[in-house]
């Protein structure tokens, strides 16, 4: 279980979090929604060790703090990110990014083992494993980064905004995707604006604004939720 608890969040004067509480059970899919500026990426980077929260926050793995963990050392809980932008190393090659993946000692051992999963879930990339990652596609280069993660063999793996900037049918493919690593076990923390494509693998989710939890349930539920649709439907389905 990971369990986020009373997360608060300033950025100077700016509360962007307050009094957060998220949980995600083993192998599950979890999503949160909200607007540009709600405070999901920063929720995301306060578990990877990016930010610093305050207050009463809590953030437990397993029953284990890892609050206040340097962020690489926050893989070797089996927590891995994959932030907005991607974060690849664009003069580097698919293997070599994949390589620096398996960095963690947890991921060492099976590396051919997660290296051959990444190239199943994405066979663009196995294609293309020699491939400068700068000359890739947004969306290959997305492939890269979420294979990256997977190798340092997460169990749970948090995904900022994976489908910004994408062309819908990349979208499709890369969630098909997303479906397939949430077969292999492996928990999903998704922050999206798409909300439809996010719901349909999510099991639960919970709604952001403004930096505060204002509702929350099963995906089916948030589904047909009149607040859902109308506060972030019709904003969540430009991409």
């Amino acid at each position: 279980m990971l369990e986020i608890s009373h997360l608060s969040l300033r950025y100077g004067r700016h509360l962007a979090l307050d009094e957060v509480s998220v949980t995600v059970a083993a192998g599950e899919t979890v999503v949160i929604l909200g607007a540009n500026g709600a405070g999901k990426s920063s929720l995301l980077k306060a578990v990877a060790g990016l930010a610093a929260p305050s207050g009463r926050s809590r953030i437990t793995h397993e029953g284990r703090s890892i609050l206040g963990k340097a962020a690489h050392l926050v893989p070797e809980t089996g927590i891995a990110l994959v932030p907005e932008g991607r974060g690849v190393f664009g003069e580097l090659t698919v293997e070599e990014n994949l390589l620096l993946g398996a960095n963690p000692r947890r991921a060492r051992a099976g590396e051919a083992v997660r290296r051959k999963l990444v190239f199943e879930l994405f066979p663009r990339l196995g294609e293309r494993r020699s491939q400068l990652v700068r000359t890739m596609s947004g969306g290959e280069q997305q492939m890269v980064a979420i294979g990256r993660a997977l190798m340092s063999n997460p169990q749970y793996l948090l995904l900022d905004e994976p489908s910004l900037g994408l062309a819908p049918i990349v979208v499709k493919e890369l969630f098909a995707a997303l479906r397939g690593i949430k077969e292999t076990g492996v928990a999903l923390l998704l922050v999206e604006q798409n909300v439809s494509i996010s719901l349909a693998i999510a099991d639960r989710g919970y709604l952001l604004e403004a930096g505060r939890i204002v509702g929350e349930g099963s995906a089916a539920a948030l589904k047909t939720d009149p607040a859902v649709q109308n506060a972030f439907l019709g904003a969540a389905t430009g991409h």
